[in-house]
């Protein structure tokens, strides 16, 4: 490897914590006995946390999981795991290496890792010009439209506060890095309140990671016909067992006759590459 892709390599094991091999994960008192027992360590928990003590347990670190992007890190600013991370690299180098014209998004950044990690491929392969833009409600994901998305019924993201990441610690990730520049651009809000509006004229890549039937949609109605013929569309969410994202997938494909082929990641991720007009 030359030395921009030494770089990346290294940027990867960072940004999921993989190199340090993360085996603390935050104390569940539910995981612990009947209700009194959990009662009284929730309790317990909850008083040390107002004096600034979080209690966590220790657990081997499965490196698999990491590199597959199938566990949670505690401190990493993506949960995507390698795999998913060598593919971006891979959409990246391509489209740099062929002058493929237009700007790079990710719809749904939770703490930007794989945003960072699109500005920091740009500047390793000498691109001078593609914006990163960074979609995000920065207040986690919306609930369930079960009336005009029914698929998405079965949804319950809008539950985890831990996907709420304000736009403040996303840009604080970038500045870590030493990437936060004026070619970081923020759309902060619902993607269907921002999309619709967002002044990019052409794209040469679009990573959807909205999980749900309506974002995903909201990306592709609102994103795809600026794809630029050899340009990517990665799925972070294709799949999920609950199968609201890969619906998604399938109604607009066969809604717009897109018949290229999805190219499996890891089992969760997947990608296809826009032929030529």
């Amino acid at each position: 490897m030359d030395a921009a892709d030494l770089y990346l390599d290294l940027l990867k094991k960072c940004l999921t914590r993989y190199i340090w091999e993360e085996d603390l994960v935050p104390f569940n008192p539910q995981e612990w006995g009947g209700p009194l027992k959990t009662a009284v360590k929730a309790g317990m928990a909850s008083y040390l946390r107002d004096h600034g003590v979080e209690l966590y347990r220790r657990v081997p670190f499965d490196r698999e999981a990491r590199e597959l992007g199938r566990d949670w890190p505690r401190t990493a600013e993506t949960m995507i795991g390698l795999k998913r991370l060598d593919n971006l690299q891979y959409c990246i180098k391509t489209i740099v290496s062929e002058a493929i014209p237009g700007d790079v998004i990710e719809t749904g950044v939770w703490r930007g890792g794989a945003s960072i990690f699109m500005r920091a491929a740009l500047e390793a392969y000498q691109d001078k010009e593609k914006k990163v833009w960074c979609a995000d409600s920065f207040e986690g994901l919306p609930g369930p439209d079960e009336k005009n998305y029914p698929a998405d019924s079965i949804a319950t993201w809008h539950t985890a506060d831990e996907l709420a990441i304000p736009q403040e610690v996303v840009k604080q990730n970038f500045e870590k890095y030493g990437l936060l520049d004026d070619r970081v651009r923020f759309l902060k809000g619902w993607f269907k309140d921002t999309l619709p509006t967002a002044p990019i004229d052409r794209l040469s890549l679009i990573r959807l990671d909205g999980d749900m039937y309506e974002s995903t949609m909201d990306g592709l109605n609102n994103l795809y016909h600026k794809l630029a013929p050899g340009g990517f569309l990665i799925i972070d969410d294709y799949g999920l067992p609950e199968d609201t994202c890969r619906k998604a997938i399938h109604d607009f494909r066969a809604a717009r006759e897109v018949t290229e082929p999805i190219i499996d990641i890891d089992g969760y991720g997947a990608y296809w590459r826009r032929a030529a007009a």
